[in-house]
């Protein structure tokens, strides 16, 4: 199987349980120097990917909680395109606009709150993993992350199945799952 892997990194796959015949990871990280022979690493913006990789001929997509990092409602269309064009096949998820814990800063409530409300959070919640170092780098921190609903993922992936990863019930992340 040949996977494309949007925002992944070389580590994860390193780590993974089973070894695909070849995967590609697109990142806008700076790919590590050595990779293992099955594995490629380009940097590239999933939502404007160059032409050799839109013309790749993949079995599978695969993203993890990239989606609600690449910038309003254009870009993301942007991004569901080019998974649509990279293969028959995807795997794309996203943690839940409406989980009451907000995932990146591992705050409740956070994601409802107005955007000055979210970057003091930001500054001060002690559960943070790098307290951003201003004001105005934390502002954009948090205008950086738009959360998504189960309906905005329905028009993203129209085609898909929409299912949901629960913690205690609750849907705490959604995946877009299209197997043919």
């Amino acid at each position: 199987m040949s996977v494309i892997d949007l925002g992944g990194t070389a580590e994860s796959w390193r780590r993974a349980p089973v070894t695909p015949a070849a995967v590609h990871i697109v990142n806008l990280e700076k790919p590590p120097d050595e990779l293992p022979s099955w594995l490629r690493s380009d940097h590239a913006d999933a939502c404007e990917l160059p032409e050799e990789i839109l013309a790749g001929g993949y079995d599978v997509v695969i993203s993890n909680s990239v989606v609600e990092h690449v910038g309003g409602h254009a870009r993301r269309r942007m991004f569901a395109d080019a998974v649509h064009r990279l293969a028959d096949r995807h795997w794309i998820q996203t943690p839940y606009r409406y989980f009451p814990v907000e995932p990146h800063w591992v705050c409740p409530g956070m994601q409802f709150l107005p955007a000055p409300a979210r970057a003091t959070v930001a500054q001060h919640w002690p559960l943070v993993h790098t307290p951003p170092a201003s004001r105005e780098e934390a502002l954009r921190s948090v205008l950086d992350i738009e959360l998504l609903s189960r309906t905005e993922m329905r028009a993203y992936f129209p085609d898909s199945r929409i299912l949901s990863e629960r913690v205690a019930g609750l849907t705490k992340s959604l995946i877009a799952v299209k197997t043919k």
